[in-house]
């Protein structure tokens, strides 16, 4: 399925100028239906405003500025009743109940009223497209851009808006120059750029010398691997990277100015500033974002990530926000189609197993806003839900760009050759067998799809969890045609499963390689279990 296509519905924040300072308006600025477009107000209330301060102590390193409120005994307006979760529900850490009461408040602030009607209309278009739903929300008042939105869920137990399927959630702003046509990409081609291991006032290390220099190479060399590797198999999008440790601004401007890069990765540290925030690069040389702008717009890079702590947040005075000062924000005013940035400081373990997962969806061709969920789901599965990493990456999109970093591929390119007709060695027969009822399932002509609609191959009526296209079983040989692997491909929501030497492993919007004698349970873990069987081996993994 892809998604260049999917319906937008797009909503804006905004103060509202000439009322009590708590009262906001909600403008849809974009809905895929004519009768969608509607505004509504929002109090800011003193029950929200206390919640979301102690969402701050409880989670944020960084303190940021309050909302202005008013207390509700002290106005004419009467606050509609905040989401809370029910008295008689089971203990809970107060970690996760923080995060999923914010989460539910949050929800019921933004779409409360005709909002959630333009919602609830909008998604159903989408499902009688068979498209998710783009959400985008532009944030026009700058002391609601720390808010972690991301976080937003309508109920206890529905996913967060921003994990994914049926929504596809981004931040934005309406206050753009139109989009120029973008090239069309193939392959990945990322710049990669380390700088300073550590902040001006530190002194632990001497930033530059020889020791320092070697860890950032080492560092680049892994980060390297880490992309190209993520990206090899099968139809997977080609990845190169170029790599460029402590460069100078001037060598960072002549290599993005002479080659063309579609990806600008950033790791290292930076601050917040009102130019768009402070880049590192070395400890003689820095660049703010709005030199940095300059350079990615006149060259076609689509995508800037910055693995470095607050890109997301805007600068402070006086402890109130500056409006358009985060890094993420200046690089889309000026004209960058995508920017991901932290939100707040984020941990070495938790930054690379975000980007190993993005780096696997982006190879995958999926659009930008559906690679950045699929590795949210990374993280919150290696982290808990009640860990705030996962609430950490905050994506800015232009309003009129699809997301589409890497070509996806013709719908006739991604079948499968027949197996046995191909010059070489032919491949080796396979089945699936059900462990319960020895039942077994012929993989024909190299691919097997999985799922629960009938126009699968293997169709799994009944069981909790599968997906109507959930998986794919492909079949794939060597160039020389004498080598025969097979892999699987889940495309699902709930993931499959596969037993390994410790237990089960999900396997979640990846491809990875298929053993002889695999056993995999496809949804629920209480699922039937299935064996993976080929005959007689032969085959080369």
């Amino acid at each position: 399925m892809t998604t260049g296509n999917a319906p937008s519905l797009n909503l804006a924040i905004d103060r509202l100028r000439a009322g009590s300072p708590n009262h906001f308006v909600i403008h849809v600025i974009e809905a895929p239906y004519r009768a969608g477009y509607s505004l509504s107000d929002s109090l800011w209330d003193e029950a929200l405003n206390q919640l979301w301060q102690s969402w701050q102590e409880f989670f944020s390193t960084r303190s940021v500025p309050m909302v202005p409120y008013v207390s509700a005994a002290a106005t004419d307006v009467t606050p509609a009743p905040m989401a809370e979760i029910p008295v008689a529900a089971p203990a809970a850490p107060q970690s996760v109940r923080l995060m999923q009461t914010l989460g539910m408040n949050l929800w019921q602030w933004l779409f409360g009223g005709v909002i959630q009607t333009v919602l609830s209309q909008s998604l159903g278009m989408a499902m009688g497209q068979q498209q998710p739903l783009r959400v985008r929300l532009d944030i026009r008042d700058p002391d609601l851009i720390a808010v972690p939105w991301e976080i937003m869920q309508d109920q206890p137990g529905k996913p967060a808006i921003a994990i994914g399927q049926p929504i596809l959630f981004s931040r934005t702003t309406s206050d753009v120059e139109p989009l120029p046509q973008l090239r069309k990409d193939q392959a990945l081609n990322i710049l990669l750029v380390l700088g300073q291991d550590t902040l001006p006032m530190g002194g632990e290390v001497t930033v530059g010398s020889d020791q320092t220099r070697l860890k950032l190479e080492q560092e680049a060399q892994a980060l390297s691997q880490l992309f190209t590797s993520s990206t090899r198999f099968g139809n997977m999008a080609a990845c190169q990277v170029d790599i460029l440790v402590q460069p100078t601004p001037e060598e960072l401007v002549q290599r993005l100015d002479t080659q063309r890069h579609n990806v600008f990765f950033y790791a290292g540290h930076g601050v917040p500033a009102p130019d768009g925030g402070l880049l590192f690069l070395r400890s003689d040389g820095a660049m703010n974002g709005t030199e940095l702008a300059q350079v990615l717009t006149r060259n076609p890079v689509k995508l800037a990530v910055f693995n470095a702590c607050w890109g997301a947040q805007p600068d402070q005075e006086g402890y109130q926000a500056i409006p358009r000062s985060s890094l993420a924000e200046v690089l889309l005013h000026h004209g960058v189609p995508a920017v991901l940035a932290m939100r707040d400081a984020i941990a070495d373990q938790e930054a690379l197993a975000f980007i190993q997962a993005l780096a696997q969806a982006l190879g995958e061709r999926l659009p930008i806003d559906q690679a950045v969920a699929v590795a949210r789901q990374q993280l919150l599965t290696l982290f808990r839900f009640n860990h705030q990493a996962w609430t950490l990456p905050v994506l800015y999109m232009h309003p009129e760009f699809d997301g589409e970093l890497v070509q996806p591929l013709a719908s006739h390119l991604t079948q499968i050759p027949v197996a046995g007709t191909q010059i070489g060695r032919p491949a080796p027969q396979a089945t699936v067998r059900s462990v319960a009822t020895a039942r077994n399932w012929l993989i024909r002509g190299g691919l097997m799809r999985v799922g629960i609609s009938e126009e699968n191959d293997l169709v799994l009526h009944g069981e909790p969890g599968v997906s109507r296209k959930h998986a794919e079983i492909i079949c794939r040989n060597s160039l020389d045609g004498n080598e025969w692997s097979y892999f699987l491909k889940d495309f699902s929501r709930y993931g499959t499963w596969i037993a390994g030497s410790s237990g089960w492993q999900k396997v979640h919007h990846q491809e990875v390689p298929l053993s002889p004698g695999a056993q995999l349970k496809f949804g629920a873990t209480q699922n039937a279990v299935l064996e993976f069987v080929v005959e007689g081996g032969g085959i080369e993994n």
